[in-house]
Order: C-alpha cells, then structure tokens, then sequence
C-alpha cells in the first residue's frame, strides 16, 4: 500500500525557518518525482517545489525561490523542504504528493505569525 507520511510543521515568526519530512512507504521511492503542494485557507491547492527521483533536476514556484530547498535521500524513502525566510503568507497546509502514484500525503500545518 502506496503511504507518504509528512512531518515538521508547526508555528514559527516571520523570518524562522521549518524542515518538513515526507516518508515514502509501499513504492520504489528512488524511481518516482517527488513533490510538494500547499494549500492556504480559501485558495487553491498549488505546487510549491519538485524534485526528480535521482535529484537531479528540482523546481521551484516563484514565490519560494531562494528560500526553500527541496532535497530527498532515497537510501531512506524521504523528501525534505526546507523553509527559510519564511513570510506569513507561507502559512498553510503542505502536502507530500508523488505524481507518479498518485499519492498523497495527509498534510502539515504551517503557520508564520508573530
């Protein structure tokens, strides 16, 4: 069974910096793209940041350039984002998404807020 598993959310002030995890379970995780959605209260879902299964190709929405990273290792099934300089209107919930399998993960808030 297909599982993505996110972790790392939580409150920070604007300008703090978060590490989400994304654990993949029941796939060939080296084998697959990997990605990152987010979603804000009242807004569409929308892609944040993706990465190709050997890491070597990775994207970015505009809006995050510079100050997220997405990375993976695949020895251990996992996908990171790493927010820096973050803003409030980075608050919302993020998803673990592998476009391959369709799969989704079950989200984790993030909330920037003094």
């Amino acid at each position: 069974q297909v599982r993505l598993v996110e972790s790392g959310g939580g409150l920070v002030q604007p300008g703090g910096s978060l590490r989400l995890s994304c654990v993949g379970y029941g796939f060939t995780f080296s084998t697959y793209t990997m990605s990152w959605y987010r979603q804000a209260p009242g807004k569409e879902r929308e892609l944040v940041a993706g990465i190709t299964g050997s890491g070597g190709v990775r994207n970015y929405q505009d809006s995050v350039k510079g100050r997220f990273t997405i990375s993976r290792d695949n020895a251990k099934n996992t996908v990171w984002l790493q927010m820096s300089s973050l803003k409030p209107e980075d608050t919302a919930v993020y998803y673990c998404y592998a476009p391959g399998r369709s799969a989704w993960g079950q989200g984790t808030q993030v909330t920037v807020s003094s």
